[in-house]
């Protein structure tokens, strides 16, 4: 693939589609590549008798008005966090308690369909030949008309500017001719990558038993390997399920089978002997998707980071490198709303 182009987008996440989309609105000239097989970064849903699960992200909230104008723009449904009945605790001996904690995602809001149908609705709305799944960057060398992107096969495009919509660890890990400032480096691997150390456990059931026992599917644990259990069925229908972010050290995850036991183990302590017969459990670990995470994301954060474009790394190679992606995002860094920020931000700066 040899390519010339005004803008290349690096990253086909919520940030890159999104400011693919503002520039394909102004008619801009612009592609976008993508080192997965599939658009949507961290966004990931999962199909299972017909229901969608989300692997990645699940919820936005209100006060979120980008996320908000996007579904509705798309036409996509959204529906409130079950979290109607009693909540569940466990604690550190693995003795479980009814009525302990609070539903901590009551008033979120989830899409119908997974988060994955805001992203199809979004890819449909460009031109599917400036869409380039398959296709990571490697290297950027600065070159006399501009930069030059080097990808896997020998690829190379040609562009005035490079909108980096990544995680800026990624962005920091690609190789630079000339190399970059020391001091961007170092502030773009310090900013960790939201959610990238996480793993997340899907257990999907034939009925909602937990419902049916008058309880919400909530559940705080200080045992495991599950520390926070939600409710992620779909908005009508089945099938149902249990979802619960993995509170177990990436290192320790590596042996998903056994981890897929003690999800049902715990899950049987929490919610009763219906749960010893899922349909299916899934896992995704995110601190082993080379697409997302680095080394340094299986190290656990214990609170939300100060996100934005790090001062050490504005101006790279005289603007023609752009940080964007959620963790660029000053407001809402990590989350949905904050890669629509991002998208917003870069799309001023291109004078779209």
């Amino acid at each position: 693939m040899d390519l010339q182009t005004r803008t290349l987008i690096i990253g086909g996440g919520l940030s890159g589609l999104a400011l693919a989309d503002r520039l394909a609105a102004v008619g801009q000239d612009f592609q976008l590549v993508e080192a997965r097989d599939r658009f949507g970064g961290r966004v990931l849903t999962d199909t299972i008798g017909g229901a969608a699960f989300d692997l990645g992200p699940a919820w936005f909230w209100p006060g979120q008005p980008r996320m908000a104008a996007l579904l509705d723009r798309l036409g996509t449904g959204v529906f409130e966090q079950y979290a109607q009945g009693e909540l569940m605790f466990e604690d550190e001996s693995g003795q479980v308690a009814q009525g302990r904690g609070f539903a901590s995602m009551q008033g979120s809001y989830r899409v119908v369909g997974g988060l994955g149908a805001m992203i199809d609705g979004l890819r449909r709305c460009l031109p599917q030949d400036r869409l380039h799944p398959s296709t990571p960057v490697t290297a950027l060398h600065r070159v006399t008309d501009g930069v030059q992107a080097h990808t896997t096969g020998g690829g190379r495009v040609t562009v005035q500017r490079v909108v980096l919509a990544m995680p800026q660890r990624l962005v920091a890990a690609l190789d630079y001719q000339p190399p970059l400032p020391a001091s961007a480096v170092a502030a773009m691997t310090d900013t960790a990558t939201w959610m990238a150390g996480q793993a997340k456990a899907i257990a999907v059931y034939d009925r909602p038993f937990w419902r049916e026992a008058g309880l919400s599917g909530d559940a705080m644990s200080r045992h495991g390997p599950m520390v926070e259990i939600h409710d992620a069925s779909p908005a009508q229908g089945g099938p149902y399920a249990l979802f619960g972010f993995v509170g177990v050290p990436a290192k320790g995850r590596r042996d998903q089978q056994a981890l897929r036991a003690q999800v049902q183990a715990q899950l049987v302590r929490l919610f009763g002997a219906a749960a010893a017969s899922p349909v299916a459990i899934v896992i995704k670990d995110w601190a082993f998707d080379p697409y997302t995470a680095t080394t340094d994301d299986q190290q656990p954060l214990y609170a939300h980071p100060q996100y934005g474009v790090p001062q050490a790394a504005e101006n790279m190679w005289d603007g023609a490198l752009i940080l964007s992606g959620t963790e660029a995002a000053p407001q809402f860094g990590g989350y949905l709303e904050g890669a629509l920020e991002a998208a917003e931000n870069t799309a001023v700066l291109l004078g779209a």
